[in-house]
C-alpha cells in the first residue's frame, strides 16, 4: 500500500472532527434514491474513524435520509485549498437508529444547533415567510449517518506531476494503486 499519502489523509480527515476552520470540516455528499438524479448537499463532518467512517448529523425527515433508506450507496467529497488536496469517497451509508447513542449525541449539541432539527415542517418544505417557522419543544427530528468507505481516491495537485491514487478495501485491508492524474 501507497503508505505517506494514505496517512496524510486519515490525519486530515481526524482533523476535519476537532478543528472548526479546516477545510475537510464541510464536504459535499452525493446520493440517488430510487429516482436517477444524484443529489449533492454540504454536510458538516462530526466524527471520522478508519474503522467506523464518517460522521455526520441531520434531519430524519431529509431527502439525504429517505434516499440513503432507498439506496445505501454514497459518495463524499472533500477539497483542501490550500494543500491543493482532493479526496473522494464511496462508500456504504447507515442510519443510526441506537436511542442510547443518538441520546448521547444530542446531549452533545449546542442548544443553537439543536434548532435544526426541531421545525415542525420537514427540510425543503415551501413556506410564505422564514419568520412563520415552527418549532418542536420536546421531540425532535435528529439523526446520525455514519459512511464506511470502500473506495478513496486521493488527488494531490502539485509540480511536477499530480499524484492520484486510489485505495480500494478488500477483506478489511486497504490496497492501493497510482492512476494517472
Amino acid at each position: 500500500m501507497i503508505e505517506s499519502q494514505f496517512i496524510e489523509l486519515n490525519k486530515e480527515l481526524h482533523k476535519a472532527t476537532t478543528e472548526k476552520g479546516h477545510p475537510f470540516r464541510c464536504a459535499t455528499l452525493g446520493t440517488v434514491g430510487l429516482g436517477t438524479m444524484a443529489r449533492l448537499r454540504t454536510v458538516v463532518i462530526r466524527g471520522y474513524s478508519e474503522t467506523d467512517g464518517i460522521t455526520f448529523y441531520t434531519d430524519k425527515r431529509s431527502k439525504k435520509v429517505m434516499h440513503l433508506k432507498e439506496n445505501p450507496k454514497a459518495s463524499i467529497l472533500f477539497y483542501h485549498p490550500t494543500k491543493l488536496l482532493q479526496l473522494r469517497i464511496e462508500g456504504i451509508a447507515s442510519i443510526n437508529n441506537n436511542r442510547e447513542e443518538l441520546k448521547a449525541y444530542w446531549e452533545n449539541i449546542s442548544k443553537e444547533a439543536k434548532k435544526d432539527y426541531t421545525t415542525t415542517e420537514a427540510p425543503g418544505t415551501k413556506v410564505e415567510n422564514i419568520e412563520t417557522i415552527e418549532y418542536l419543544n420536546e421531540s425532535n427530528n435528529f439523526c446520525v449517518v455514519t459512511l464506511v468507505p470502500h473506495k478513496i481516491e486521493y488527488l494531490k495537485l502539485s509540480n511536477p506531476q499530480h499524484i492520484k491514487i486510489q485505495y480500494t478495501k478488500e477483506n478489511n485491508a486497504w490496497l492501493s494503486d497510482y492512476l494517472v492524474p
